[in-house]
């Protein structure tokens, strides 16, 4: 059973939120625990909220003052090599999302004009009712179809030559 996509906006009753918060904080943690064992790296949690008097540190206090210092201790620009605040990575995820609208629509528009092709070649539907564009289009597909079957008819010419 697969679980339900939650909504990423603020828990408005108290008690629920309060409750959310205690199970993901130590999900949180556990993962950070995960990260250290798992691939060797150092790590730090530090977690601030209303519903402790104390800051929570993992793996403790003394532990993250060590990472915390180690970081502090880069240059500035190495500090923020690799960081991202949460505008440039919503940034980054458009330009990505973007990208792959744009392939999508013209892998549409590919499939498009492959059906009008074979329409065209089936008698289904005439030329004349293409736009300019449509027509640049179709010559573009239909010039790539026309290779891609050259190219298998030198295959099999090849295949034919070598089984005599």
């Amino acid at each position: 059973m697969t679980r339900n996509k939650v909504k990423l906006e603020y828990i408005t009753n108290d008690s629920s939120r309060k409750a959310t918060f205690k199970k993901r904080k130590k999900g949180l943690l556990k993962k950070v625990d995960e990260l250290t064992t798992l691939c060797g790296v150092e790590a730090c949690a530090i977690i601030c909220s209303p519903y402790d008097t104390y800051a929570v540190a993992w793996p403790s206090k003394s532990g993250a003052r060590n990472v915390l210092a180690r970081f502090m201790s880069l240059s500035h620009e190495e500090q923020g090599k690799k960081m991202l605040d949460q505008e440039t990575y919503l940034e980054q995820r458009i330009v990505k999302a973007e990208q792959q609208l744009e392939k999508l629509m013209k892998d549409n528009r590919e499939r498009e004009i492959t059906e009008v092709m074979y329409e065209c070649l089936n008698g289904v539907r005439s030329l004349e009712g293409l736009n300019l564009e449509d027509t640049m289009d179709l010559f573009v597909v239909a010039d790539k179809t026309s290779k891609m079957v050259a190219k298998r008819i030198e295959n099999l010419q090849k295949n034919a030559g070598n089984n005599k």
